[in-house]
């Protein structure tokens, strides 16, 4: 699975004032991205063909998890509102670079879980946000019949990230692994 080159960076949560300046909850650790970027797509997901191109105009922080961003063409209350719900997306080559050793989620996706003694356990399909971890969604490949392995990202069980090769290794500690009952 190759990287993508579009990326979810907020979701329209609603209306702000009465011309067109959405309120946007940003997906990830911080607004920066949302604050930063030229130019962005909005639809239902970052892979939606039918996404449609704005340029942004201006981006300022809102309140709690929000960021209030004005685009070219969305003028109007209504305008805005009728966005709610929708995703913004960005291009990969516009985002914030990251220190070493920190990684966008995007970056996972694809990349072989394997346990620390060399068990193959699956691919990320995806990751959440679940509070005190992130937690990675992996398909299993041992036992699909059971569902998805839910795996914490914690620093304590990674063992190494190798985006570039496509790599996880983690420890799995007893019962990690174990299904519920």
């Amino acid at each position: 699975m190759a990287s993508p080159t579009r990326v979810a960076i907020g979701e329209v949560v609603g209306a702000h004032g009465t011309r067109g300046e959405l309120r946007v909850r940003w997906l990830g650790d911080g607004p920066e991205n949302l604050l930063r970027v030229p130019r962005i797509a909005i639809g239902r997901a970052a892979d939606d063909g039918e996404a449609r191109w704005y340029e942004v105009t201006s981006a300022a922080p809102g309140r709690g998890r929000e960021v209030r961003i004005e685009l070219e063409g969305v003028e109007t209350r209504e305008a805005a509102a009728a966005l709610a719900g929708l995703v913004l997306i960005a291009d990969v080559a516009n985002l914030e670079p990251l220190p070493p050793g920190e990684h966008y989620w995007y970056e996972w996706i694809g990349c072989t879980v394997l346990a620390s003694d060399g068990r193959r356990l699956g691919t990320v399909q995806t990751l959440w946000d679940a509070g005190a971890h992130d937690v990675l969604v992996v398909e299993d490949e041992n036992e699909p019949s059971r569902g998805p392995l839910l795996l914490p990202v914690a620093e304590a069980l990674l063992r190494e990230v190798d985006v570039a090769g496509r790599r996880i290794v983690i420890e799995v500690p007893e019962g990690l692994l174990d299904p519920v009952a």
